[in-house]
Order: structure tokens, then sequence, then C-alpha cells
């Protein structure tokens, strides 16, 4: 069975609050584990059906469950999430390769909330009650584990997140209820960004994509990703009213511009192949 999971806002910075609590952000995807008569299903927060891609998820609690959560690869040495290694887990499909996948790279189930224990709904139980009875639940094994969390001290939890070089903290509302598939400022993400400098060396034709590239070889750019994200209708307007005298060429999917216009992102980190993870646009640097 499937529940649409709760969804969190993006809080602007770091914040402290009595009324929440905070939780450091896992940097895996977000999965409903679910328990029926027995059987155990995994879900994506799209509903796709994820159960085969995790075989030691594949274990039973003491009763009928619907669990929400991350799914993750943790750096035994570092204890930091690897999402790139959990991506690779994700998107396996051949029984071989999940199972050397299950091997090398083990998925650890980061529980933080539970919507349903052995017939009663929770969902309409404040936060801290449903965090009181998910601490009491015996787990399967040790690919599974109950998010820790402080109460009201944001910012001195992000100060650690940001120390150890996680991905960021959440903050929770510590009476609400859970907002099935909904998007809520009562719950809240801090995102502990990284920042680059890029040149703009192109555009996407269609939808609105900026090529960026960053120092290669000596004297030479490569390519380090695609900026889909934060600019404004201000900086578009701008954008292409240079863009038209700095072309060099195009493909089939985009024209090629002279790296003479250079920006500054935020991202979530550096991918291993030396991209960048999720970039948005935040300035030009004149």
């Amino acid at each position: 069975m499937f529940i649409s999971p709760m969804l969190l806002d993006t809080a602007p910075g770091p914040f402290s609050d009595n009324n929440y609590i905070f939780e450091p952000k896992v940097d895996g995807h977000r999965l409903i584990y679910s328990q029926q008569s027995g059987e155990v299903r995994l879900y994506t927060r799209h509903n796709n059906d994820c159960t085969r891609q995790y075989p030691e998820l594949q274990l039973p609690f003491d009763g009928d469950i619907i669990l929400d959560g991350e799914v993750a690869c943790v750096d035994p040495e570092t204890g930091i999430s690897d999402f790139e290694a959990v991506m690779s887990r994700f998107q396996a499909r051949r029984s071989d390769k999940i199972q050397r996948l299950t091997a090398s790279l083990p998925a650890y189930y980061a529980i933080f909330d539970i919507l349903q224990y052995k017939g009663m709904d929770l969902r309409g139980l404040p936060l801290l009650r449903r965090k009181e009875i998910l601490s009491g639940l015996s787990l399967p094994s040790g690919s599974f584990g109950v998010v820790p969390y402080v109460e009201g001290s944001g910012e001195a939890l992000f100060e650690q997140i940001v120390a150890r070089n996680m991905e960021g903290v959440v903050g929770k509302r510590k009476n609400r209820l859970y907002e099935t598939g909904r998007r809520s400022a009562a719950w809240q993400k801090v995102i502990n960004w990284s920042y680059a400098e890029v040149y703009i060396t192109g555009y996407r034709k269609e939808e609105f994509g900026w090529l960026a590239s960053i120092p290669g070889p000596p004297g030479k750019l490569r390519p380090a990703g695609i900026i889909e994200l934060g600019a404004t209708p201000t900086h578009k307007r701008a954008f292409y009213g240079v863009a038209g005298q700095l072309v060099t060429g195009e493909d089939k999917e985009f024209v090629h511009l002279e790296p003479r216009l250079r920006a500054r992102v935020r991202m979530r980190n550096w991918t291993k192949s030396g991209m960048l993870r999720s970039p948005v646009f935040t300035e030009f640097i004149m």
C-alpha cells in the first residue's frame, strides 16, 4: 500500500525554534516502506515500485506497517551518504547486477516517520507522538535505522552538518499532523550548498538551459553541466540580449557561445565525474 509522502518547503537559511525539531537531511531518495499481510513493498515518492532493487530492505517488522524515510548508501569510513551510489542501486534492473551492488554498495533505510502500524492510521497524531511510537520499534536488521533529532537548536545542528560536509538539515514542527501529498512549511529543509564560478558557453534551443563550463586542461574549458534553475526573467533577458553577439556555432540541441559570460551557481556538490550536481544560477559575474 502506497501513501503519498508529506513534502518539504525550503527555508531561506538555518533557524532555531523551540516549536520545531531538527534532523540531519539524508542524501538519498525518498522511500515509503509498506508491509501488508506480511508482504513488503518499497515505493519512491512518485509511487514507483522499487522493491526488487533493495533486497536487503525486504525484511519484515512485527506487524503491518507503513514507514517514511530515505534510502541511502553510507560511506562506512565517513558516515556520509553517497547520492551517486544510491542512484546506481535505484537504476539497477538486472538480477545479477542487483546482487552485485547489494554486496558492494549496501543500502541503508533511514526512517524518520511512521504512518500506519498494526491497523492504526497514525497520520492524525502530532509529530512527536509518531516519533515516540517509531522509537519503540524493533528494527529487522542493521540495514534499518531511525533518524535522530534535536529540539529547537537548528542553527547549532546546521553548523555540525556543514563541518561534516553533509547535505543539510530538516526542521519539522513538533505538533504537526502528517499532511499526505502536500508541500508544507511545517517541514522545511535547509541545504548545505556549495558554490562555484562557471563560464556560460551555450544555451539550449528548446526548453531553458545554459551550458556551464569550468577551467580544465591548461588554457581550455571543460563541460560541467547545465544550469536549468534560478534565472529570473530579468536575468534571461540580459543573457539573450548579449548572447547573440557571442555565437560560435550550433548543433541539434544547443547554440554555442564564446566563453565571455561568467556566473556564480550554488549546487549540492561536485559529482565524481567533475560535474555540478543540481546547479542553481545565483548571479552574473561582471
